[in-house]
């Protein structure tokens, strides 16, 4: 009790230094920590991914259809449980500013493949039997204040014209990670509507959803997909969800690499603000270390003191910066969500990063002790006393 005095004390002593070291510790924490959960959000489809989902596309690229009769082909293949399919629509609301992502599907098989869109059995079953019906996410429905029941139009892009929706559902998501800002679609609603105005684009989808029985079919089937439409007129290409969604991420790998680069860059400014703290602290002590040796404190007594008083700081600085973190990133995550909430669907501060935020400033707080107290460790008691003036 009595060292744990004396350690509060001594990082006390220098109130205004103490302070500032504490703050710039802070700081570095929340910049770090904003990093972590930037990169987690270009991770969240990553991780919100099944392991026991496939998705097949066009071999050449992901902008190339598939023949919708290539599903039934897809369920005969042995593994597989359940197949959907869907395209990319790509339309806005209102206006150009107003965009969020849009999927045409097959309701029913695709509610299957997914249960982690949470909606009630009555929303399920309207969804599923009304054509032009759509379901949307939680957030996306807050943020332009749409209910069950309300009609809205969107503007085709990809596909021209005006298409009218009505909802008959908004889902929650079953897991942190759940996507909430898009909008889902009956595929025949698409495809009826194109074969009175471009026939050429009917019977055509962008993806195949695959579900298969458990892990240990999901390299077998996925290479009997991919053999099965060997030399055809449209080759596939068949990955885990997983890895299809890691494809886009790594779209913007250079950014992620330079975040991750940063934050490191932040963690060695932390423990050169500290380490220059507690140099300056061992250096104007060395003559109280050279009496405290005199009267028979040990040197596991000093380097108690010295890595006391340094974590002391450091991690009085990682809890005032984890919580600037949070604030900051529930406000920067209710901004994201108003304005590019179809980038960003999740943007919420993990444990991991709060857990690595608060271990990190524990070890820094232990580094930085390491140079002064093998100073006072080594220093000889008359060199000490030589400083008294």
């Amino acid at each position: 009790m009595k060292v744990l005095k004396l350690i509060i004390k001594n990082a006390m002593r220098h109130k205004l230094r103490s302070g500032l070291t504490a703050v710039g510790i802070a700081i570095a924490i929340t910049a770090f920590g904003l990093l972590r959960t930037i990169i987690d959000a270009y991770f969240i489809g990553v991780e919100a991914s099944s392991d026991t989902r496939l998705v097949t596309r066009n071999a050449v690229s992901l902008t190339f259809s598939l023949p919708l009769a290539y599903r039934d082909k897809i369920a005969k293949i042995p593994g597989v449980e359940e197949v959907s399919y869907g395209n990319w629509f790509g339309a806005t609301y209102i206006d150009q500013k107003n965009f969020f992502p849009q999927f045409a599907v097959e309701p029913e098989t695709f509610l299957q493949l997914y249960p982690e869109f949470i909606l009630s059995q009555e929303e399920q079953e309207n969804f599923i039997k009304e054509r032009n019906a759509c379901i949307v996410g939680r957030k996306l429905a807050d943020k332009y204040g749409w209910q069950v029941g309300d009609t809205f139009r969107l503007t085709g892009t990809i596909y021209p014209g005006d298409w009218d929706y009505v909802i008959r559902g908004i889902y929650d998501g079953r897991d942190p990670a759940t996507d909430e800002s898009t909008m889902y679609f009956h595929w025949q609603y698409l495809d009826e509507s194109l074969n009175q105005t471009a026939p050429g684009r009917t019977g055509q989808v962008g993806v195949f959803y695959v579900g298969v029985n458990n892990e240990s079919d999901v390299v077998p089937v996925s290479d009997a997909i991919d053999n099965e439409f060997n030399n055809s007129l449209a080759e596939t290409k068949t990955e885990t969800e997983k890895n299809f969604q890691l494809s886009f991420v790594s779209m913007v790998g250079t950014i992620i690499t330079a975040v991750r680069i940063i934050s490191i860059v932040v963690i060695a400014i932390i423990l050169l603000i500290l380490a220059n703290t507690m140099t300056m602290t061992a250096r104007e002590r060395i003559s109280e270390y050279a009496v405290m040796k005199t009267l028979g404190f040990r040197p596991r007594h000093l380097v108690g003191l010295i890595l006391g008083e340094s974590t002391a700081i450091a991690v009085a600085g990682g809890l005032f910066g984890l919580l600037w973190t949070f604030l900051l990133v529930w406000q920067f995550g209710l901004f994201l969500t108003a304005n590019v909430g179809s980038f960003f669907p999740v943007f919420e501060l993990s444990n991991t990063t709060m857990v690595i935020g608060f271990c990190t400033s524990l070890l820094v707080g232990s580094l930085a002790s390491v140079f002064p107290a093998l100073q006072a460790v080594r220093l000889r008691i008359v060199d000490g006393l030589r400083r008294i003036d």
